[in-house]
């Protein structure tokens, strides 16, 4: 079960991270971030009055530290991708986002069998491969490692918090995580002086990939309750394959030959994960 809420995170995520980028297309990407970010409180705060847990002082720390990183890891994403290089930032985050918890999990204690630690392995070249864009003509832009580097910390320190949240808990830290993410969003967009205030109507798919960004978020903290934080955190971190997927039916935009490599590997460590 633990798998199939991993990979449904990575769905959810995919879908999200699809429908936030044909909404940056026409705008800025910060209102559409901010959006989000409402979208995704809303969610998860409906969730929390509905299901009832009990968390503690901790949980909902770990929640609000959660979401610290993954305000953190939006904004240098989305940073990155404006001002860098699209082929250095995109896969640096992913993978960096899969590498953290990874780490994380084995220096708790966490002993992956074999077939899981050779699906992890196989995972990390496949997240690389298929969120990497070949670089275009003309691109003169350069750099992009430092947000890379920083938005795949923060996104791993959001699965890595979210996972210390227990079964019991309910969804009051997820609405923390929430909550934080926003409040950490706006900050840095004010420091940063970003145009992060909503002015157009299509800004509001925004909150749409919000909502079903908590989903995402949901699917993985129940999977990190029922598996290892590192198997649940390396299957979540394919979530770069079905945006490429959705891309290429509903945009019928190109898999390059790299991304379809990346694919293949992709498919493999979800096999030997399951496997084991």
């Amino acid at each position: 079960m633990g798998i199939v809420l991993a990979l449904g995170a990575a769905m959810a995520y995919g879908l999200s991270d699809f429908i936030g980028g044909l909404a940056s297309r026409r705008t800025t990407p910060w209102p559409v971030a901010l959006l989000g970010a409402i979208g995704a409180l809303a969610g998860a705060s409906v969730l929390s009055l509905v299901v009832v847990g009990d968390p503690t002082t901790a949980d909902l720390l770990w929640g609000a530290a959660s979401g610290l990183g993954s305000g953190v890891g939006t904004v240098f994403l989305y940073r990155g991708l404006a001002n860098g290089r699209m082929a250095v930032v995109a896969p640096v985050s992913a993978v960096g986002a899969a590498v953290v918890p990874v780490v994380v999990g084995i220096a708790s204690g966490e002993r992956p069998s074999t077939l899981v630690a050779v699906g992890i392995a196989v995972a990390m070249p496949g997240i690389w491969l298929v969120a990497r864009v070949p670089d275009t003509a003309g691109d003169d832009r350069t750099g992009g490692l430092a947000d890379g580097l920083l938005a795949g910390l923060g996104f791993g320190v959001l699965f890595v918090a979210l996972g210390q949240v227990p079964d019991g808990a309910g969804f009051w830290p997820l609405a923390a995580s929430q909550a934080a993410a926003l409040v950490t969003i706006c900050a840095i967009a004010v420091a940063l002086r970003a145009p992060w205030l909503p002015t157009a109507r299509s800004e509001l798919w925004g909150a749409v990939a919000g909502l079903v960004a908590t989903a995402a978020v949901l699917m993985f903290l129940l999977a990190t309750q029922t598996d290892l934080l590192t198997v649940a955190a390396v299957l979540t971190s394919l979530y770069p394959a079905f945006t490429i997927l959705l891309a290429a039916v509903v945009l019928r935009e190109h898999i390059y030959r790299a991304q379809g490599l990346g694919l293949v590997l992709c498919g493999a460590a979800v096999a030997f994960v399951a496997s084991g």
